[in-house]
């Protein structure tokens, strides 16, 4: 059954170049983000442990074949209010330190004796996510890397980053992973002003940034991101202007400017602020465009959704190039075959499997102690899901798609709205949104959603698109 979206409007930009009231109103409505597909919401086709075991086996017997590495660390000391993440929040580092780096190392182990091509297989990205993996000590984060990489193949180029908060990084720290081959950090940033920080329990001056920035510069890293978010509680025009004019003065090779999603049906601390305190719509969308209008005075260039590099930053080389990848880690210059996820409730990929880990961390090591992979949930891919999640990639990451032509008059009368309202343009089969329609792309992704376009949500699944 075909459905359309939603109204009509004639033309995109005010005299003054923002979007219009009353488009925002129309499409700034809850979509998903699309590091993956089909969308978490939509997992139905669980796979066993033996089932992802068997995929991975499946897909790293070719000797061509290279996988990333994602390390979820998910504790923190203090509870950001803005956080959608999955985190532990404590202060006693003794009592979750060792034990947690003792389950990774038996997850490492257990994937090397279940899938042997782990051990010859190169390692072509290897990512430190949280939580605040920081948190951890020295000694700790060497001992990792040395069970992690330990006799590992390591691909030509291979790219090994880490995110950190300021506030908890010592220049030791970045010490010890530059050892073992770390070049990129990303650092969690947010917003400088101090009313802001206050409301979302982040106080964080500009010279711990400026300092970790330097510090990991001096070491040798050769890539740094900053993470900065719109959209947040007290968020003005001016406060903006400010972190982004600030930000541009610490020169961060890439930048993702994030819009705050607010799903406190999810994440209670975010109720710690009310919906009032949040810039809402039109207002919301002009802190974007004041930012993105800095930054590409700056020497930034717009990458895909919400992405900003400079242009010769590889990830700006890969956009040119058509090369750029998106995963459940974000944008990235480089493509494996498998994205193996290791920690609490991190998700991993492969050709035709999604898999999740046990998201409670004690529940977690538990299962780690039992001598099993601790399997959550996940999703087998059939041939429509596989061709439909290239789709949606390839849309995600040039901003045009060519549409087979079994799903031509579906997709095209879908999106004749949006079409009408010149936010996205046809080239033969071509599909491509326009400059104005590139705060849609996620409106205009759901074309290829058949998921979500036959089952819509009955209740909040999903942030706003704007």
């Amino acid at each position: 059954m075909k459905e359309t979206i939603i109204m009509n409007a004639s033309t995109t930009m005010n005299p003054t170049g923002q979007i219009r009231k009353d488009l925002l109103n129309k499409y700034d409505i809850p979509a998903p983000r699309y590091t993956s597909y089909p969308t978490v919401p939509y997992w139905t086709e669980n796979p066993t442990t033996e089932d992802w075991i068997d995929s991975l086996n499946r897909t790293l017997a070719d000797k061509e074949s290279s996988f990333a590495i994602y390390i979820h660390l998910p504790f923190c000391e203090t509870l950001c209010t803005f956080c959608g993440c999955n985190t532990s929040i404590t202060k006693n580092h003794k009592l979750v330190e060792n034990p947690y780096m003792d389950a990774l190392e038996n997850e490492w182990r257990l994937y090397k004796e279940r899938v042997p091509a782990l051990k010859t297989t190169p390692i072509k990205e290897l990512h430190l996510g949280g939580g605040t993996p920081t948190y951890f000590s020295e000694d700790n984060l060497e001992r990792m890397c040395n069970f992690l990489l330990d006799g590992q193949s390591i691909a030509e180029g291979a790219e090994f980053s880490i995110e950190v908060d300021p506030r908890r990084t010592r220049k030791s720290q970045l010490e010890v992973l530059y050892k073992y081959g770390f070049k990129r950090i990303s650092l969690g940033v947010q917003d400088f002003d101090p009313e802001v920080q206050r409301l979302v329990n982040r106080i964080q001056p500009f010279e711990e940034t400026e300092y970790i920035t330097n510090s990991a510069r001096e070491l040798g890293y050769d890539s740094v991101n900053f993470d900065l978010i719109y959209g947040l509680p007290k968020q003005t025009l001016a406060t903006i202007e400010n972190s982004v004019q600030q930000t541009i003065k610490l020169r961060p090779n890439r930048i993702a400017f994030y819009s705050y999603a607010h799903v406190p049906w999810i994440k209670s601390s975010q109720r710690l602020f009310t919906v009032d305190d949040l810039p809402k719509g039109e207002e919301k969308r002009e802190l974007y465009e004041l930012g993105r209008t800095l930054l590409e005075a700056g020497g930034y260039r717009e990458i895909g959704m919400d992405h900003f590099a400079l242009e010769d930053d590889g990830l700006w080389k890969s956009f040119q190039s058509g090369s750029l990848h998106r995963n459940f880690m974000g944008y990235t210059s480089q493509q494996t075959d498998v994205l193996l996820g290791m920690g609490t409730s991190a998700i991993s990929e492969s050709p035709d499997c999604f898999h999740q880990n046990e998201k409670l961390e004690i529940k977690y090591r538990k299962i780690l102690g039992e001598n099993k992979l601790p399997t959550l949930r996940g999703h087998k891919l059939n041939t429509t899901d596989r061709e439909r999640r290239k789709l949606v990639l390839e849309f995600m990451t040039t901003w045009k798609v060519e549409v087979p032509d079994d799903l031509f008059e579906d997709v095209k009368e879908y999106l004749n709205h949006m079409y009408e309202d010149n936010l996205i343009e046809w080239d033969d089969k071509i599909l491509k949104v326009t400059e104005q329609g590139r705060p849609f792309l996620r409106i205009a992704c759901t074309a290829f959603d058949e998921k979500l376009r036959a089952q819509k949500p009955n209740g909040n699944l999903f942030s706003q698109a704007i």
